[in-house]
């Protein structure tokens, strides 16, 4: 019989751990969060961050990702009640019996010392300022066409120039996609659009669409999307690759991968698969408000540059900026996961999920602005608020 949902002063159904994980089909889906259970079977199909995202816990305690994705918690616990179907039995402990509960607790106390100091808080004068060095890039790289000409050493100039406002912008919008600088998520949202459709040419869905479950389950495969390359491009992870050797399927040389990544990885993400995908993305799924800021970007790069440089100079020019920028944009990405553990989802504790699949990179002014700041992956993913890129010191003491 499917569960209901609690009515006004009845006895709360009990649960056990294990009816929870036997609801984690497509057909059924239960999880957990602060004990409390929730079916989630209908309700994933319309959740504002993707079906996909939430659906990766059916089965399991989302206690900890939930509090990491929800800025509002106390606005969306009142759309949650109407999926109430009860709570975890009394001798049923708070935690699944495979997951560190030392280490869980710790980190949640770690979390609230955190919010209590003010660390989650975002800077809003760095954020402004940091969108205003992109914007004054980006007027730069036309000035230098405008003034010195379109011979080749101005045309390359610009053309890393406008690598570098592709990049910058991309770690920017990152930060607003994640509804980490605004006070509001109205604020997050729109300057989102803003910064990833006007100044990218690229829709805010898709990017929530695939960054959302990145985060929810980080180098799980079938669960986090920056694994899909394997196993048709490349063997990913010891774990991955050891059943890939057993199933003796030989999509491509892997013994040769460290050599043709540098062809087919990097240079390639972008003005290959990226440029086409968004534009598949957005038709598909009727996203028209992402598709008009998408518009608004090539109509204005179209009508900057074509005077300048012609059509064909103009396609040369976008297309060295995609390959510059993808360049930069995947061994930023893929430093902080590729080399850590990949492997299934082994439903193990949120802290062990994503330390596991995220390294930190050195501290520097240049690193930490040529990275977004995204050198402080631990940070970033455990606590996946603004104030993880001011954590970092304050976590070694």
């Amino acid at each position: 019989m499917a569960p209901h949902s609690e009515s006004a002063g009845a006895s709360p159904r009990l649960f056990t751990w294990d009816e929870v994980a036997r609801r984690s089909g497509r057909q059924e889906r239960w999880l957990v969060i602060d004990r409390k259970v929730y079916d989630i079977s209908e309700f994933s199909r319309r959740h504002p961050g993707g079906s996909r995202v939430i659906g990766h816990y059916a089965g399991q305690d989302a206690t900890d990702p939930f509090t990491a994705f929800h800025i509002d918690k106390a606005l969306v616990q009142k759309y949650m009640n109407s999926l109430l179907i009860g709570e975890l039995a009394p001798d049923q402990p708070s935690f699944e019996p495979n997951k560190n509960k030392q280490l869980t607790d710790e980190f949640r106390e770690l979390r609230a010392t955190v919010e209590r100091m003010g660390l989650m808080k975002a800077n809003p004068i760095f954020f402004t300022l940091y969108l205003l060095h992109i914007l004054l890039l980006d007027v730069a790289a036309w000035l230098i066409l405008w003034v010195f000409g379109t011979s080749l050493v101005p045309f390359l100039i610009t053309a890393v120039l406008l690598s570098t406002v592709q990049a910058q912008a991309g770690w920017l919008q990152h930060d607003f996609g994640h509804l980490s600088v605004c006070r509001t998520s109205a604020w997050n949202h729109l300057i989102h659009h803003f910064v990833i459709g006007h100044l990218k040419g690229a829709p805010a869905s898709w990017w929530n669409h695939m960054h959302f479950q990145h985060h929810a389950k980080p180098n799980c495969f079938r669960k986090d999307p920056d694994l899909n390359m394997h196993p048709l491009f490349f063997a990913l992870g010891k774990v991955l690759s050891v059943e890939l050797g057993k199933q003796k399927k030989k999509y491509m040389p892997y013994n040769h991968q460290h050599k043709y990544f540098f062809l087919i990885g990097p240079p390639a993400l972008l003005p290959v698969y990226f440029q086409w995908y968004i534009f598949y993305f957005v038709f598909q799924r009727k996203k028209w408000v992402d598709l008009a800021w998408m518009l608004t970007f090539y109509l204005r790069i179209s009508l900057t540059y074509i005077p300048l440089l012609g059509l064909k100079g103009f396609l040369a020019l976008f297309f060295i900026v995609r390959f510059l920028e993808s360049n930069w944009f995947v061994w930023v990405t893929q430093m902080n996961h590729i080399p850590m553990h990949i492997d299934h989802d082994r439903n193990v504790d949120w802290v062990s999920t994503q330390l596991q699949a995220t390294c930190n990179v050195h501290e520097s002014f240049f690193n930490d602005w040529f990275s977004g700041h995204l050198n402080f992956q631990i940070e970033h993913h455990s606590l996946k608020e603004s104030g993880q890129l001011w954590l970092d010191a304050y976590l070694q003491k």
